[in-house]
């Protein structure tokens, strides 16, 4: 991992239908604040791929960036696990 201070985080490639950009949807678990039960919580980012390697499904680490186009801030460091097509 690069000793830089930008934010890393690991999900599931949901979509690959751009070229070079794939939407990643990041999962965490957190405490509800009321009843304590564990809740799940996804956010989605847009991310950048420029060799377009990645595929739905797939997991996949992401930093962030400087502005790529309006919605992408993220970029594909590298595919961790391929998805196991049919």
């Amino acid at each position: 991992m690069p000793s830089n201070n930008r934010k890393q985080r690991t999900g599931l490639a949901a979509k690959d239908a751009h070229q070079k950009t794939v939407v990643v949807v990041v999962e965490r678990r957190q405490a509800h604040p009321l009843y304590k039960k564990t809740v799940s919580r996804s956010s989605r980012f847009m991310a950048h791929d420029e060799e377009n390697t990645c595929k739905a499904g797939d997991t996949v680490l992401i930093e962030e960036t400087r502005p790529l186009s309006k919605n992408k801030r993220w970029r594909v460091i590298r595919v961790v696990e391929r998805a196991r097509h049919r």
